[in-house]
């Protein structure tokens, strides 16, 4: 017998030590797990080398006006590497630089209101914008616009193949004048046209075709022409233009920027004129940021910076928002990407940078110890980058930035963004194409923690109170009945929770809410009113009875008068201090706005599914007070409140304040309730009436929408990460505190 317990306590004692070690590996692979994911958040953005190549022979580097790149890239490997230039003949030639840069088709392009291409005709300057459209100022003054594209598709046989076009969109004849020195031309949606040239004297010819369309489907064509000749603020040194055309920008050698806004005539009105540098620095190279808000602004001093319109109504005015990675010379070229808000920019010091506008992040640098770099080409993914030095060499490089609007600031901190007026922390992550996802997780720490505060407030006071009178003022008979109750409460799932809550309660809540601040003040003043009555009833023997363990009987007529009250006294409150009606009075007094969904429904819903888990561990930890400490404090004399609050409630701290630290890891990590009674609105305000979103939710309801791998779907295992650090450390400071206590009042 004493051989066969050894071993099976040998047996246990294996089997359990293999079940902790298993759950705390568990714990720490699923930690590992959703670290491993978040991790690649910052990770910095990296190059490779694809290819290096010459330009054909029969093309010179000096006249090489634009480069493009396109990457097509397979499962295994990049399958194409194609990039295009533009030479001052006015031809385009794509090149694969994965075959020593061969020409794998040329294209000749025709100015505008020539029949063929003309042979003293050369390009003068070429501005490419959002990624494929070049715009090509002539040396007669005419100006074109060709979208060039090389786009990766399939043939037949399923293989990878790309397919090169280039297709002429606008164009604008000479006027006969000087011949300009740079130009811009833009197509809106409904195919009007405006053309900006920057003519000699420091002039500006702006041209609007008009295409206007009858019921019949006949079109007409209106063409209006202004010449600004104002006295600009120093010589006119760059140029841009948003998409549509309404909007154009440009940047003096005395640091000025200047606005105009071009209506739907042509007719263009000078907004604004802004010092951008006090040391009036020339400004060298301008562009329109993805969905043309900000503008990308480089100067003669290296220094590249995002500006756009912040204030409020007719107060906005164009202002300096980030600041990005310096060049050590002055900025050539700015390309921006069509994907997000990062910003390539080449130096005159052959210098290649890679910068997100609105994290501040300078994600690499393309340096070549070589001849300097002269030009460079963005691909429209941005997943490529080419280059061409001053010998003639071509350097393509494979870009993976897969997460740059990512960064310490974006994730807490406060960042000014497009159209907003100020800096805030914002959580939003759905828009237009060309909207920018904000991933500030500030609004949702704030949520969590703000949800779980009121349900605290509501959940602690009750289940203390509640386990206190259940484990020493009450009958044997009525705690036999009751804790088993209550700890049935606990066994309801989270999800009928909130659905009672929010479709039940809820609208019961806004409808008597003033009821629920006045029966603050009336359940107390009943509860005082009776206490005052009993002293007179409590002579009788029947009283006396009620006061061994069935108080509670008592007090459900003293609530039910209590909030009574309040209901009644609803009309006579609303009409004398709320001017008839609490919720307008609440927006226009207080500027606060009432939400169904809101703190107190939280309260009451997260409380109720906290109460059971306090209650419980508490009332186990007071009923095991050893009775002799109670004992001997009421025959010293001492009542039983006396005696539950010097006595028994130190004994058992420890195990109430665990209780409470348990309820409160369950309150941060609840999730139905919170995701269907909050409103799941991501804001910082300690306000009741309005709701908010926790880290739980906040992955319940974005999860579905993230795509595996991308930047919301490590946010969200980034959430996952907080709220496992957050809860590790309650449990962490609740055991540390619960075994100080334990140490303390242990020896009682």
């Amino acid at each position: 017998m004493i051989r066969k317990s050894k071993r099976r306590d040998r047996l246990a004692r294996w089997l359990i030590t293999l079940g902790g070690v298993t759950i705390i590996a568990s714990v720490v692979a699923i930690l590992l797990l959703i670290v491993g994911v978040t991790f690649p958040l910052f990770l910095p953005a990296r190059s490779q080398t694809l290819a290096r190549t010459r330009l054909p022979a029969e093309v010179s580097p000096t006249d090489v006006m634009a480069l493009g790149v396109e990457l097509g890239v397979g499962e295994r490997a990049v399958e194409a590497l194609v990039a295009y230039v533009v030479g001052r003949d006015g031809s385009i030639r794509f090149l694969d630089l994965q075959q020593g840069g061969s020409v794998l088709k040329r294209e000749s392009l025709v100015p505008p209101g020539e029949g063929g291409a003309v042979a003293d005709l050369h390009l003068v300057a070429v501005e490419r914008y959002n990624g494929s459209l070049h715009t090509l100022l002539w040396s007669d003054g005419s100006v074109s616009l060709v979208d060039v594209t090389a786009v990766p598709e399939f043939d037949p046989q399923g293989r990878r193949l790309m397919s090169y076009s280039v297709r002429r969109m606008a164009g604008s004849p000479s006027s006969g004048g000087p011949t300009p020195t740079a130009a811009l031309m833009r197509i809106d949606d409904d195919g009007n046209v405006t053309c900006v040239r920057l003519l000699p004297g420091n002039r500006l010819s702006v041209e609007r075709e008009i295409r206007e369309e009858d019921l019949l489907g006949n079109v007409r064509s209106q063409t209006r022409r202004t010449v600004l000749d104002e006295n600009f603020p120093g010589n006119i040194t760059a140029l841009t233009m948003d998409t549509a055309g309404a909007t154009l920008y440009a940047g003096t050698d005395a640091g000025r920027i200047l606005r105009w806004e071009i209506d739907e005539s042509g007719r263009a009105e000078n907004k604004e004129i802004v010092q951008a540098f006090r040391d009036k620095r020339t400004i060298t190279s301008l562009s329109m940021v993805l969905g043309d808000v900000s503008l990308a602004v480089g100067d003669s001093k290296g220094g590249l910076s995002s500006w756009f319109e912040v204030g409020a109504g007719g107060n906005r005015r164009l202002q300096l928002v980030h600041r990005l990675r310096s060049h050590t010379a002055a900025v050539a070229e700015i390309h921006a990407s069509q994907r997000n808000k990062g910003l390539l920019s080449l130096g005159e010091d052959g210098g290649v940078h890679l910068d997100y506008t609105t994290s501040e992040r300078h994600l690499l640098a393309l340096n070549e110890a070589g001849a300097p770099l002269r030009s460079v080409g963005f691909s429209l993914r941005g997943n490529a980058v080419v280059a061409l030095a001053a010998d003639g060499e071509l350097a393509a490089w494979q870009i993976d930035n897969p997460h740059p609007e990512i960064s310490g600031k974006t994730l807490f901190g406060k960042v000014l963004y497009e159209g907003y007026s100020e800096p805030d922390y914002a959580w939003q992550t759905t828009g237009g194409a060309e909207f920018e996802p904000k991933f500030s997780l500030a609004p949702i720490l704030f949520g969590t923690i703000k949800g779980t505060f009121y349900a605290m407030l509501l959940a602690a006071p009750l289940a203390l109170l509640g386990a206190a009178y259940t484990s020493h003022f009450t009958t044997p008979a009525f705690k036999s009945m009751v804790k088993p109750v209550v700890e049935v409460m606990a066994a309801i799932p989270s999800v009928v929770i909130g659905f009672l809550i929010a479709l039940w309660l809820a609208p019961i809540i806004e409808r008597w809410i003033l009821a629920v601040f006045a029966s603050m003040a009336t359940v107390p003043l009943a509860f005082v009113v009776f206490m005052l009555g009993w002293q007179v009833l409590r002579r009788h023997d029947w009283a006396k009875r009620i006061e061994t363990g069935y108080e509670f009987l008592v007090m459900i007529p003293v609530l039910v008068v209590g909030f009574g009250l309040a209901i009644a006294a609803v009309p006579f409150l609303e009409e004398a201090l709320f001017d008839g009606n609490f919720k307008l009075w609440l927006h226009d007094a207080l500027g606060a706005r009432y939400d169904q969904r809101n703190s107190i429904i939280i309260a009451f819903g997260l409380g109720f599914a906290v109460i059971p888990i306090i209650f419980s561990i508490a009332e186990d930890s007071l009923s095991s007070v050893p009775h002799n400490l109670t004992a001997a404090s009421m025959a010293l004399g001492a009542s039983r409140w006396q005696t539950m609050w010097r006595v028994v409630l130190p004994s058992g701290s420890p195990g109430i304040f665990a209780g409470t630290m348990i309820g409160f890891g369950r309150a941060v990590g609840e999730t139905m309730i919170v995701l269907m009674a909050t409103g799941n609105t991501p804001i910082l305000d300690w306000s009741p009436f309005n709701g908010m979103r926790t880290l739980s939710a906040n992955i319940a309801v974005e999860i579905p929408e993230a795509p595996v791998g991308g930047t919301l779907y490590r946010v969200l295992f980034l959430c996952a990460v907080l709220l496992f650090i957050l809860t590790f450390l309650l449990n962490t400071v609740a055991e540390l505190v619960r075994q100080r206590l334990r140490k303390r009042y242990g020896r009682l």
